[in-house]
């Protein structure tokens, strides 16, 4: 019995420490990226400001790299080509008010793909909060970056706001998208729903990747009995950070304000005899071919439910009209502060 309480005591005492160390190393690694991205911010400021002082031309960076390279055999990250992404990175961030706090926020090779693949600041911002917050690789913010994601998060249509615990509310509204691209799918633009939902469900895991990393598959044609009736939802999935089930419902043409209705109606079903007592509630996203975003403000405008309307495309690219749609930069300013608190 004796030797029992002690490997309990020691197992707890052992994943104390384990944690401990993981926590470390972590805070280590933010802390050798903070120094790096300090050591190349102050290198670029360096460069731009001798070619300013001295009229250096663009060898002397080929000439600098060659000699750092020289006094420190085998270092890297001190190639001509990066050595002009940090005089970039200074010269474009370093007056940049909401650029500038944010410079040691993720990592080098992420900070390069955003100062690359990105034009406006606050696109750029976006990307770097987004980022840090839900910990994207490179190669997951080179994806969503190429998947527009930034302007389909502006764009989401839903009524979060006034449906959902303030908790989970800002979580939501990130999760949502108002397009989603199903390029993956393989379809003729004329097909069914039911070959919509057969496509996604034989390509779930690039379905799930487009939303994101924290969503699971429950399952298509999920069941429901009201009243010896049967009832079907085409995709039911659950999210693990929102703690929600989020209830998919696919249409082919237009959404049409009566679509609201028959999501509430599910919603209401999911939350009183499948919600579990410590979940979030149901979450409704109606995927349809277009919609008439007017149409859609009025029809979630009455609905006490958490109810979003996106639409899909059979390709990767948004098309140029959205561009015209995308909010004001004050506005803008505001769908960001979600992402501003760690």
């Amino acid at each position: 019995m004796e030797d029992k309480n002690i490997t309990t005591e020691y197992t707890c005492f052992l994943n104390e420490i384990t944690l401990r160390i993981r926590s470390a190393q972590y805070e280590a690694l933010k802390a050798v990226n903070k120094e790096m991205i300090a050591l190349y911010w102050e290198i670029g400021k360096r460069i731009t400001e001798q070619q300013a002082i001295s009229g250096w031309g663009k060898s002397v960076v080929e000439t600098l790299s060659r000699d750092i390279q020289k006094e420190f055999p085998g270092i890297k990250g001190f190639g001509v080509s990066n050595m002009w992404d940090m005089a970039r990175f200074y010269a474009e961030y370093q007056s940049n008010e909401i650029l500038q706090p944010l410079v040691g926020e993720i990592s080098w090779s992420k900070h390069i793909v955003i100062l690359t693949k990105c034009k406006e600041t606050q696109q750029r911002q976006f990307y770097i909060l987004a980022t840090r917050k839900f910990g994207w690789t490179k190669d997951v913010l080179i994806n969503k970056i190429e998947l527009k994601t930034y302007e389909k998060y502006l764009l989401g249509q839903n009524n979060f706001d006034k449906t959902l615990p303030e908790k989970i509310r800002n979580q939501a509204v990130l999760a949502l998208k108002d397009e989603y691209s199903l390029n993956f799918a393989g379809l003729d633009e004329e097909h069914s729903e039911y070959e919509l939902e057969q496509s996604i469900v034989k390509n779930i895991r690039s379905f799930l990747m487009e939303f994101g990393p924290d969503f699971s598959f429950i399952g298509n044609q999920y069941k429901l009995v009201v009243d010896d009736t049967e009832y079907f939802i085409d995709l039911l999935l659950y999210n693990r950070r929102l703690q929600a089930m989020i209830a998919i419902e696919l249409k082919i043409g237009e959404f049409k304000p009566e679509y609201k209705g028959k999501m509430e109606f599910y919603l209401n079903v999911l939350n009183d005899t499948v919600k579990l007592p410590h979940e979030n509630p149901a979450i409704g996203i109606i995927i349809c071919k277009s919609k008439k975003r007017t149409t859609v403000e009025y029809a979630l405008k009455s609905s006490n439910l958490p109810i979003g309307v996106a639409t899909y495309s059979l390709s990767s690219e948004l098309p140029d009209d959205y561009k015209k749609l995308l909010p004001a930069p004050e506005d803008i300013a505001k769908k960001l502060e979600v992402l501003i608190t760690k």
